[in-house]
């Protein structure tokens, strides 16, 4: 009896073992696994990265090739699509569109710099163009203060905006940053402004330093009515697409000559440009099944030389 009772206990630690060692095994198969799946996402993330930067490259040679030109416009080379191509014997495919962010209403314009009170204050011109891109959009009229307050560096709200008090009430809570933004995805940090919102107002706008200027050839009608800010629809209505497959349309002289008011035109004129410096490339790599999309911001400096500023991965 004592002989069949230890053999049913060594079988049963046998059993035991093998579980043990069967548990053991799958673990660590698993963790080779999941050390391979991210070693080859590692390695497929890098191959994107390395064909996205192929792709800056093109558009940085087509932006210098046309960086002498009059008019930044869409019939010439940095416009026009890239691909789907693969790049040969790699399996891997590309496709890329060059995009002119001067084309939109810049957000950091919202403030300008006042000499006398030592520091950046709304820019009254600005706001109204702003408030006017909102309307056209059926957007709220108060997303204007509280993207000023956003930016400015006082703590004093606007009518309509907010400072520390609104921010620190949200959950979890959090403060403007008062400076300049990098990125028009800080438009959702605004109290319920919603990525509805966002995708509706997305193509208008940059974000880009304050002195940057709309380009007329290149911006959408919505923009062009936007900036003279008398809530006309001249430039909503008229086909664009048309002429500027051939020429910079309007021209700067067309753009601002209906304009009757000497001091609204002067506003106007220091605004608006035949020539752009800012640029967002959109490359799409795929690479068997997966799919990764970068956003390369370029600036072409004055001597026509291009640099990428910022990349970010599949968020504009």
């Amino acid at each position: 009896m004592t002989h069949r009772l230890q053999r049913g206990i060594a079988l049963l630690v046998a059993i035991l073992m093998f579980a043990l060692a069967t548990t053991l095994a799958a673990a660590i198969t698993y963790s080779k696994a999941m050390a391979a799946r991210r070693a080859a996402a590692t390695f497929a993330m890098e191959q994107a990265l390395q064909a996205a930067m192929a792709a800056e490259s093109l558009a940085a040679i087509a932006l210098e090739t046309n960086g002498s030109a009059a008019h930044t416009q869409f019939s010439q080379e940095w416009a026009q699509p890239l691909g789907p191509i693969e790049i040969e014997g790699t399996d891997v495919w590309i496709q890329a569109q060059v995009e002119d962010l001067n084309a939109r209403f810049n957000l950091n314009s919202l403030v300008m710099w006042s000499a006398p009170d030592n520091t950046f204050i709304p820019d009254p011109h600005q706001v109204a163009v702003f408030r006017t891109l909102l309307h056209a959009l059926d957007l709220e009229d108060r997303w204007a203060d509280l993207m000023i307050d956003w930016i400015d560096p006082d703590i004093a709200p606007q009518p309509q905006g907010g400072e520390d008090t609104l921010y620190l009430s949200q959950n979890p809570p959090y403060r403007p940053p008062n400076t300049f933004i990098t990125h028009t995805t800080e438009l959702l940090a605004l109290p319920e402004f919603g990525a509805e919102r966002f995708a509706r107002i997305a193509p208008y706008v940059s974000a880009l330093p304050i002195d940057a200027k709309v380009n007329v050839c290149t911006a959408s009608g919505l923009v062009l009515d936007a900036t003279v800010s008398m809530n006309q629809t001249q430039w909503a209505q008229a086909d664009l697409a048309t002429p500027r497959k051939k020429i910079c349309y309007p021209s700067q002289n067309d753009f601002l000559a209906p304009i009757g008011d000497p001091a609204l035109k002067a506003e106007v004129t220091n605004r608006v440009d035949e020539q752009s410096s800012w640029f967002r490339l959109r490359s799409q790599v795929r690479i068997g099944t997966a799919e990764f999309v970068l956003y390369s911001v370029l600036y072409r400096e004055s001597g026509n030389k291009v640099r990428t500023v910022q990349r970010s991965f599949g968020s504009e």
